[in-house]
């Protein structure tokens, strides 16, 4: 849905409030159920730098997956947030790593940065096309444009998805969609 900027911004406001809510009754224990699928239908390639987030709220949590993921032999990097306007740095993550508290309430690591090239995005809402509502900073839409080849795969709960994500042109397209209740592909972005 291609709508004016004005009502756009208010329609993407609604459909936030509507996403907490409903993020709010479910179980973060759920993302070792994502974690499971995740491994099983669309894992990330050998070698790969795979980005994840610490969860905040309540966020799914993928924490078991990333350990797995890094026993596996992947470099696990995590989010530092920049000022507004400016995409994402990843710092290189490993299980009992020293977290220090960013804006937003997020965690990260003081790791060496690494850019990831196979992400694990939080959202708040998704549609069955692959775009996303995130929280309204723009972070992973800047991150993604500036990060063209890699892979962009959402972390949610299966309740997060909506019939359809107002979007812009500059909002960024994920490539898969992992829930509790399996993984949703997209046509390449």
């Amino acid at each position: 849905m291609n709508t004016p900027d004005t009502s756009l911004s208010a329609t993407k406001q609604a459909a936030r409030r509507v996403a907490l809510a409903t993020r709010q009754t479910c179980d973060p224990a759920l993302g070792r159920r994502l974690g499971d699928h995740l491994l099983a239908l669309f894992p990330p390639p050998p070698g790969a730098v795979v980005s994840g987030f610490w969860p905040i709220e309540s966020e799914i949590d993928i924490r078991p997956l990333l350990e797995t993921l890094h026993d596996r032999g992947h470099v696990i990097v995590l989010p530092q947030t920049p000022k507004i306007g400016n995409p994402l740095i990843f710092r290189q993550w490993s299980p009992g790593a020293t977290m220090h508290r960013e804006r937003y309430g997020t965690f990260r690591p003081d790791g060496p940065i690494s850019d990831p090239d196979f992400l694990l995005v939080p959202l708040l809402a998704f549609d069955a096309d692959g775009k996303r509502l995130g929280y309204g900073g723009g972070y992973y839409d800047r991150t993604l444009a500036g990060l063209p080849g890699a892979t962009a795969v959402g972390c949610a709960y299966a309740a997060q998805q909506l019939d359809e994500i107002p979007v812009n042109a500059y909002d960024a397209r994920l490539d898969a969609v992992a829930t509790e209740a399996g993984v949703l592909v997209f046509e390449r972005r």
